[in-house]
This record gives structure tokens, C-alpha cells and sequence, in this order.
């Protein structure tokens, strides 16, 4: 536990403080730029862009050997993974442009390519002097332990500058990503928002690239928004869920890759962030399965309670045992089934409502008004009081419930 703790308060060493801190940085920027991906629907194209960094960084590896430098220099594989990252998001938008092909069919078709082509170089990379140490493959599921100070300003700058562009481009981007023909007709050129959404997606994924890798970036590029989702029906509070998630995810799987130095830090902050949208699957209040069960159970228990006190009314037999316990609960009936003076009472209001309803449809044409009717609006949630009060008159006075 104090191995934990002082992991918790980055009292683990400096190079556990530097990945925690880059995992952190780099979680929140993956949730906040996530967010518009998932809701502009294009989840999957940082999927292909992430591919699409592999021959960059094989690419890069080789040229900067071949200049005489140091081949595994992280701005350098950086750089050579952003051209081939932004070539593989160009080739994307113009196969979907140009040609029948869907989006998806495209994406598929880019990342299976660049992807190849990424592992040719990675294997010709091994037979070149040098080229059997040059770690490269860290790239694929992430590699933090030897993460220098400058990697991490690269990774902290980064994540810094994607956040700063999300935020100043965040009302276009929501705009196009809701309805990008309401945002064409208020004079926002869409593709260019799309191109910078998925601009700063290959930003987070080419600096994500020495934490989770090229493999597992998109995972922190989806989960988290998609987790957000759950929690509220807002796009701006969406965008800062995301991003705090996405930071929890980074800064507990580093820790625990921290006490645990066999397990690697890219799968862990995913596996987090899986199981916190398990954890928002379940339990959200907004979207959550137990919340959506406890309304389904509560709009059941109305419905039974609005059907026995009509049949109260009409002094029908209740047979359902759920009506029954529904009414026995809420003290409307004895245990003998016959009714309370508090279920009787009821019982009169629930059956004049009925009528007031049959008597609005009777003088209201408007489908707007009383299509609204679904045996449980109280019907002054639609009419006013002086409607209901001219309805109550021709209705006449009301009448009781027999016990």
C-alpha cells in the first residue's frame, strides 16, 4: 500500500512522475478532441490514422540513421508519423469524395495498407546495423520506460496545443457535428471542420504514440467520450467529462503500471478506461442500465396504479397480483381487496380525469393537445384551470366511489 500511495502523490521517482504525468496530459486530451469524433459519427477514422503513423515512424527511423543522427530521437518519429498519419486522413476524405466507396469501406481499406506497409519497413528496419535494437516496436502497444524529460514536454505540448484548438473551434465543430447541413447554411465550410477534427485526432495519436501506441490510442480516443455520453445530454459538459475520464484512465493506469513494473502502461490505462464505462454502462444516472430499469419499474408501478384505481372506479375485479401489491402498497385497498377511503378518493379523481379527457378530445380538434394523452398526464400538465373547470361543467358534479 505505501508503494501505492506514493505512486498516487508521484513520490514514485522521476521517471514514474514523467509517464504518470504524460498519461495524464495526453488521457485528457484524447477524451476532449474523442468527443467530436464520436458524435460527428467518425469514430473509426482515427482508427485508420493511427495505422497510418507505423510507416512514418519506420520511415523516419531510417532517414534519420541514414543523416547520421539518432534513429530513435522521439520529435523525429513523431514528425515521420504525423506526414504518413496526415497522407492515410487525405487519402480517406478523397476516396470518400471521388468514388462511390462509403467512409467505412475507405477507412478499411487505408488502414489495412498503411498498416502493411508499416511492418515491411519495421522488418527491413531489423536487418539494418543498429536496426535490431532499435525498439520501434514499443510504438505498436506503447513503451513508457525510458520516457525522457523532453519526451514528455513533447507529449504534454502537444496535448496542450489539442486542447487549446478544441476549445477555440468547439461551437463549429459542435454545429457541423450535430448538423453539418444547419452549419453549411450558416456559412461554416464543413469540410474544412472536418478536416480539423480529424486533424487534431492524428495530433493526440501521433503524440499517444509512446504511451498507449499506435494500436491502443484509439481506445482512449473513443472510450472516454463514449463513457461521457452516459453521464450527460450536453455537448459542452460532454467535452469536459471525456477529458477528466480520459485523465483519470492515464493517471490510474500509470500508477498501477508504476507498482506493477511487469505490466505495461498503454493496456492498463485502457483496461481503466474500460472499466469505467462498465461502471457508467451500469450505473450512470442519465443513460445507465440500472437507472433505465428503476424508470421502466417506476413507470410500471404508475401504470398499475392508474389501471386499479380505474377499475376501483367502475367497481370492476382486479385480478393482477402487481395492481394488487401496487395499491396494497400505496394504502388504496385493504388486504381483502376492497377499497381504502383514501383509495376511493383516488379512485373518483383518477375516473373524473378520464372523463374531463373524453370531454377535451370532444371539444378540442387539436390532435397537439390531446394527443398528448397517455392515461397517465395529469390533465392539468395540458389544459389551464378555466379549461378544466368548463370541462368539470359539462361533465356535471362528481360522483363517488361505492365501497
Amino acid at each position: 500500500m505505501s508503494a501505492f500511495w506514493q505512486a498516487l502523490t508521484f513520490q514514485a521517482g522521476y521517471n514514474a512522475t514523467l509517464v504518470t504525468l504524460g498519461a495524464v496530459l495526453l488521457g485528457f486530451a484524447a477524451g476532449a478532441v474523442g468527443s467530436f469524433m464520436v458524435l460527428r459519427k467518425r469514430a473509426l477514422v482515427s482508427d485508420a490514422m493511427a495505422h497510418a503513423t507505423l510507416p512514418g515512424v519506420g520511415l523516419a527511423f531510417i532517414l534519420m540513421v541514414a543523416l547520421g543522427g539518432e534513429g530513435r530521437n522521439l520529435a523525429g518519429l513523431l514528425a515521420g508519423s504525423a506526414i504518413t498519419a496526415g497522407l492515410g486522413l487525405l487519402c480517406v476524405d478523397w476516396i470518400t469524395r471521388h468514388t462511390r466507396l462509403a467512409e467505412d469501406a475507405a477507412i478499411g481499406a487505408v488502414l489495412s495498407v498503411f498498416f502493411g506497409i508499416g511492418i515491411v519497413i519495421l522488418t527491413m528496419i531489423q536487418t539494418m546495423d543498429g536496426g535490431r535494437q532499435a525498439g520501434l516496436e514499443g510504438f505498436l502497444l506503447g513503451s513508457t520506460a525510458g520516457m525522457l524529460y523532453a519526451d514528455a514536454l513533447v507529449i504534454a505540448g502537444g496535448g496542450a496545443l489539442a486542447v487549446l484548438a478544441v476549445w477555440l473551434l468547439r461551437r463549429p465543430m459542435t454545429m457541423v457535428a450535430f448538423d453539418a447541413g444547419f452549419a453549411q447554411a450558416m456559412g461554416i465550410n464543413v469540410r474544412r471542420i472536418d478536416l480539423a477534427m480529424m486533424g487534431l485526432v492524428m495530433g493526440v495519436t501521433v503524440i499517444g504514440l509512446k504511451i498507449v501506441g499506435l494500436i491502443l490510442i484509439v481506445a482512449l480516443l473513443i472510450i472516454p467520450a463514449v463513457t461521457a455520453r452516459f453521464w450527460t445530454e450536453r455537448s459542452g459538459a460532454m467535452l469536459w467529462i471525456a477529458g477528466a475520464l480520459g485523465a483519470l484512465a492515464g493517471y490510474l493506469g500509470a500508477v498501477l503500471s508504476t507498482i506493477a513494473p511487469a505490466m505495461p502502461t498503454g493496456p492498463i490505462i485502457v483496461l481503466i478506461a474500460a472499466g469505467l464505462f462498465l461502471f457508467s454502462l451500469l450505473f450512470a444516472p442519465l443513460r445507465g442500465v440500472a437507472a433505465a430499469v428503476i424508470r421502466h419499474q417506476r413507470f410500471q408501478a404508475r401504470v398499475h396504479r392508474r389501471q386499479g384505481l380505474l377499475a376501483l372506479a367502475r367497481l370492476e375485479p382486479i385480478h393482477d397480483p402487481l395492481t394488487l401489491r401496487t395499491l396494497r402498497r400505496a394504502g388504496l385497498i385493504r388486504a381483502d381487496g376492497v377499497a381504502t377511503d383514501a383509495g376511493r378518493a383516488e379512485a373518483a379523481r383518477a375516473a373524473r380525469d378520464e372523463r374531463r379527457w373524453d370531454m377535451a378530445r370532444f371539444a378540442h380538434q387539436d390532435t397537439a393537445l390531446t394527443g398528448r394523452y397517455d392515461g397517465l398526464t395529469p390533465i392539468d400538465a395540458v389544459f389551464t384551470r378555466d379549461q378544466i373547470a368548463g370541462f368539470d361543467r359539462l361533465i356535471g358534479p362528481p360522483q363517488g366511489v361505492q365501497s
